[in-house]
Formats: structure tokens, sequence, C-alpha cells
């Protein structure tokens, strides 16, 4: 993991094939003519949204106009399947179904929220997309990588994120912050501390 910078966690930007920062750089107040996707990955409790938002702010400061979104979920239908996913403690998911609800709800995601605001010029940042999938339905839960991301490249139309930050936090500390959030704990984070050491383990290779 090249070029991660030091901290409570490390800040590892992931660019994507054939570029770099200086494709990025963007000047006050100009419109681009595509927007830029940036995503933020991590295991749980790793600061994904905090990170987003002080990007987002940096952004409106510099009067860039940008839009910041999350998954599951930024749709009405997303929003649905994020309930189903996460807090329907009733319906036990398959393993396949559970990959197939992500894809739904990412596809809807990508058609009616990111591809619109590139296309208008903004930066969009987004807690969480298809790196999510293959850590956490792919690595960890057992399933075949390489078909959780066929799977999510058809639901996106082959959406890539221009810039991705990932944010390396030790598995047990992101477990100490998960615990000492108030609220119920959501489907992914009651399966515990040792699946989300095999999340951050699928985040690594």
């Amino acid at each position: 993991m090249a070029d991660c910078l030091p901290g409570p966690w490390r800040l590892c930007p992931r660019f994507a094939a054939g570029k770099s920062k200086s494709d990025y750089t963007v000047n006050e107040g100009v419109k681009m003519k595509q927007g830029i996707f940036i995503t933020f990955e991590g295991v749980d409790g790793s600061g994904k949204s905090t990170q987003a938002h002080m990007l987002a702010a940096r952004l409106e400061a510099e009067a860039i106009p940008n839009l910041i979104t999350r998954e599951p979920g930024g749709t009405a239908l997303a929003e649905k399947i994020r309930q189903l996913l996460l807090f329907t403690e009733e319906v036990k998911l398959a393993p396949g179904t559970e990959v197939l609800l992500y894809a739904a709800s990412r596809a809807q995601h990508v058609s009616e929220v990111i591809r619109p605001a590139l296309n208008r010029g903004e930066v969009v940042i987004s807690e969480r997309f298809t790196d999510s999938s293959l850590a956490y339905q792919g690595f960890a839960s057992g399933n075949d990588p390489e078909l959780v991301r066929q799977v999510n490249s058809f639901a996106t139309g082959g959406l890539v994120p221009d810039l991705t930050f990932f944010l390396d936090l030790s598995a047990e500390e992101g477990w100490r912050r998960v615990l000492e959030r108030s609220g119920a704990e959501d489907r992914m984070e009651a399966k515990g501390l040792s699946f989300q050491e095999k999340v951050r383990q699928g985040y690594l290779r």
C-alpha cells in the first residue's frame, strides 16, 4: 500500500488506472466539463463519514461544486434496500441475495445520483462504493470476489472512482469506535470483530 499518509489510521489514496494527483487539480470556482468521482473506504468506525464531510467542506470553501452521498443508500429506493440489508432482523439473507441487493442499490444510486452529478461537472464524494462489496460480500463473506466484481461492474455500468481514499484503521480500533456509538448496531456490525478483521484483510488485497 504505497504513499499512505501516517496517522491514527493510514490514509491511502488509490488513483484510477493511468491517473495521478496532477490529473485532478481543480482551480477555485472553475466548473469542470466532467466531474471527479471520489470514494472513501475502510472498516466500520474508520472515519469515512468524517473525512468525506471534511473534503466536501473544503470544496465548498473553494467554490467547487460537489455532492456528498453514501452507500448503501443515496436514493429513495436505495434507502429502502439499505433498511432491508442492515436493519431487518427477521429476514435471514442468503449470501447471493446480499450481493445482489447491494448491487441493486448501487445501480439505482449510480443512475439517479452519481452519473448525473458527474455529467454536471461536480465532484462526487461517496462514503463506500464497489470496494466495500469486494471486501464485505466478497472476501469477508466467502463469496467469489471475481463474481462480486462482475456483478458490480454490470450494476454500475463500469463506473470506476477516479480516486479512492482507503482509511486503514486496525479492526480492533474500528470495533472500539463502533461499540462507543449510540444506537443499535447494524447487521454488518453485529458480525463482530473477527468479521471486521476479514474485511480489513479484504481491503488490503
